[in-house]
């Protein structure tokens, strides 16, 4: 499996997690001039932007742990432009990342970070 496509295995996972725990996806690789979005959701009042990392091991460090602050200050970037893009400036915020790790063909451990880093 290419690294493109554990990405998108990994994508599909955090968007099926999400919309079981009542989330719902208002869009899938969003993107604009700064970036990309892997998935914007609904979670009750909140807009949330969601980094969604698969690696087939932590010889590198944990999923999460690449989510440094440059790419959390990119998200911001990009989440301004979405807001901007769709009209929803007063719209409450939240940054999350969703951190995956295959342990079999059919099965990954998934760790949901909610609120992992905001706007400052």
């Amino acid at each position: 499996m290419t690294t493109g496509e554990l990405g998108r295995k990994g994508e599909d996972a955090a968007a099926a997690y999400l919309e079981r725990t009542g989330m719902s996806i208002v869009e899938r690789n969003w993107s604009c001039k700064s970036g990309e979005v892997d998935i914007v959701a609904i979670d009750e009042s909140d807009l949330v932007f969601v980094e969604v990392k698969t690696r087939r091991s932590d010889k590198a460090g944990s999923p999460e742990d690449a989510v440094a602050k440059s790419k959390q200050t990119r998200y911001v970037r990009i989440a301004r432009a979405y807001l901007a893009h769709t009209g929803l400036i007063d719209q409450a915020v939240r940054f999350d990342v969703i951190a995956i790790m295959p342990i079999a063909d059919d099965r990954a451990l998934l760790r949901h970070h909610r609120g992992a880093f905001d706007a400052s």
